[in-house]
């Protein structure tokens, strides 16, 4: 029987487990409940377990038939979003305002599905660790467990995860050598200008304007400060200034997040927006102040470690369902800060057509555990054995 024939054998079961923690989102830090099933279950499996790790984090510890030094990690995140749901699903979100719109549920169930064939078969030498991580939506959750310790007590050779991706052809894995996706800065920018009244605006400091046009300047960081074979995006996702028709406010911000896979292109655009600032402030006399926030390193698959899981997933899915030379995205993922510390590698699995990730109206495509889960499983038998 094929790792995958094992796993769906069970699958029902992880698609269950994956719906109900979808119907209980928790964000992070906040994982409570999710962590409780996810340590109650590799318990019953068999694992030691480590509770409590960076709050809310999950360590299990399986010895395969023999300890040959060889330690394996895989890691699932688990939080949620502060998105209200916008599906008709008999498992949508029962807590308002929260979502799993990521599908951190499909990659815990199947991280879970991995724990249990290992468990089951013991068909390795060595140790796999099975890491599930909070808060990997942009509060730092791998960071924090790495700030507790985690490869400390729990030491690694390598560590491998993965994410789902809708619409990227179901069962489908995708990787690339090298960096394959962004470092991200989030920036906050506080204008401080001079209130009036709007029928009298040779009187104010107008922060609305000021806002408005550095909105529109911090746009040439990308399109004239920029190589052009440089990928960087830059992204205003909050403005926010005045409360009422007749008033110009005192105050205005903007808000947002940088993307970059290149450290003189992250350095670049973090100087040249605060020299943008300051020179409106000096133009417009306001008070201009940037807060920008290191929030996801650069995910970098080290080349042997990405051959690695290619092969893998060429023997366990076929050569057509392999793509090991993507383009890098532009989107984040804090598993990036695990591998700095321990090398390893981060794959894609494509899922079927839906809504896109980080939308109210996502849903995780249940059909592909039993191969996210079979991928995770393979990397330990494989890695273990690696010489």
């Amino acid at each position: 029987m094929s790792m995958i024939d094992r796993i769906n054998a069970y699958a029902g079961e992880l698609t269950a487990l994956r719906r109900d923690i979808h119907a209980h989102p928790e964000l992070g830090f906040e994982e409570v409940r999710t962590a409780g099933i996810v340590a109650d279950l590799l318990e019953r499996f068999g694992c030691e377990v480590h509770r409590g790790i960076a709050g809310t984090g999950v360590v299990g510890i399986l010895q395969g038939r023999t300890d040959n030094g060889r330690r394996i990690g895989l890691r699932a995140d688990m939080d949620a979003l502060p998105i209200e749901e916008a599906t008709n699903l008999p498992y949508r979100s029962t807590v308002p305002g929260k979502m799993h719109a990521c599908g951190h549920d499909g990659h815990t169930a199947m991280l879970l599905g991995a724990a249990r064939y290992l468990t089951e078969t013991r068909d390795f030498d060595g140790t796999a660790m099975f890491i599930f991580q909070p808060a990997e939506e942009g509060l730092g959750g791998a960071r924090a467990m790495l700030k507790a310790g985690l490869f400390e007590r729990f030491p690694c050779d390598e560590i491998y995860g993965l994410h789902n991706q809708p619409g990227g052809g179901r069962g489908r894995i995708k990787l690339c050598a090298g960096p394959m996706m962004a470092a991200a800065d989030f920036f906050d920018i506080r204008i401080r200008g001079k209130g009036s009244h709007a029928a009298w605006p040779h009187q104010s400091i107008d922060p609305v304007m000021i806002t408005a046009g550095l909105a529109q300047a911090l746009q040439s960081i990308v399109s004239r400060n920029t190589d052009p074979l440089k990928a960087i995006v830059l992204s205003i996702t909050r403005m926010q200034a005045g409360a009422s028709y007749n008033v110009i406010p005192e105050t205005a911000q903007l808000a947002g997040t940088i993307r970059t896979l290149d450290a003189d292109v992250r350095a670049m655009a973090a100087t040249r927006m605060r020299a943008l600032s300051e020179a409106f402030a000096t133009g417009f006399g306001a008070d201009i102040t940037v807060e920008l926030r290191d929030v996801f390193s650069v995910l970098d698959n080290p080349p042997a470690q990405a051959k690695a899981a290619a092969d893998a997933a060429r023997d366990l899915l076929g050569a057509e369902q392999v793509d090991s030379c993507i383009v890098p995205l532009m989107g984040s993922e804090d598993f990036a800060d695990m591998m700095m510390a321990v090398p390893g590698a981060y794959v894609w699995l494509g899922a079927g057509p839906g809504a896109g990730l980080h939308n109210a109206g996502y849903d995780f495509d249940d059909a592909i555990i039993p191969v996210g889960s079979a991928f995770l499983a393979s990397m330990v038998e494989r890695r273990t054995a690696a010489a």
